[in-house]
């Protein structure tokens, strides 16, 4: 499509379908205030708040975590595709909250001390705010101190750790052995992540389970969740 047949595309001629995937392609390409007229226009539509973040916007940012995955897509253009996300959720955040949205939990997600890569990390917590999470993102460089902080003050159902470099990977042992020590470890979900990592790493170092990229930490989260609530129940 020419720059000038994008300019003449009118939003609110598209019917339902049309429209979210126009929103997800313009998620996709970093556009947004296209990405906020496009939300506007659902739940002027009577689209829920929770209807318009989990197909509109999840649906796009689960295609840039692939693509950025798989290479087509670099760090630059996930950046915008975030930046877009954030608008849209700017608009969502205080409706989903008058609205009473499902909320699944609340994480406490960083990358580990030493460690200076957020992509991946902020796409998970993006996709966990997604998904009805509450995100607590303490960012890069975190240490365990930080970690035990955020707990104290946020008590999360989940704690989400990144990194990047197999340096910084043992550091996810430090802080879980610090939650042992305190008496804390079974207060969280620990979830891992980051690419030199592994699902024989994570039981190594005494994690829950291990996230290979930002679609599969929301469904672990919201299986672990649904366990951990059941266990509960039943005790």
């Amino acid at each position: 499509m020419s720059a000038d047949e994008e300019d003449d595309l009118d939003l609110r001629e598209l019917d339902d379908e049309e429209l979210t995937e126009q929103i997800q392609d313009d998620l996709y390409d970093g556009l947004k205030d296209e990405v906020c007229e496009g939300v506007e226009i659902l739940l002027e539509r009577g689209w829920t708040p929770y209807d318009v973040l989990t197909r509109a916007l999840v649906g796009g940012m689960q295609i840039v975590g692939n693509d950025f995955r798989d290479g087509i897509l670099f760090v630059p253009e996930v950046l915008l595709a975030a930046n877009a996300m954030k608008a849209g959720m700017a608009i969502l955040r205080p409706l989903l909250v008058e609205t009473g949205a499902p909320k699944l939990g609340k994480m406490v997600i960083a990358t580990v001390k030493g460690d200076i890569h957020d992509i991946g990390k902020n796409l998970v917590g993006m996709m966990m705010e997604g998904a009805g999470f509450e995100v607590i993102n303490l960012g890069i460089n975190t240490d365990a101190e930080e970690f035990l902080a955020a707990i104290d003050e946020h008590k999360p159902d989940i704690l989400g750790m990144s990194a990047l470099l197999t340096t910084t990977m043992p550091y996810m042992k430090t802080v879980i052995d610090e939650l042992v020590r305190q008496g804390k470890r079974e207060d969280v979900i620990v979830l891992v992540g980051g690419a030199p990592l592994n699902a024989d790493f994570a039981k190594a170092i005494g994690a829950d389970a291990y996230c290979k990229d930002a679609a599969v930490a929301v469904e672990t989260a919201q299986e672990l969740m649904k366990r951990r609530h059941n266990q509960r129940a039943g005790a």
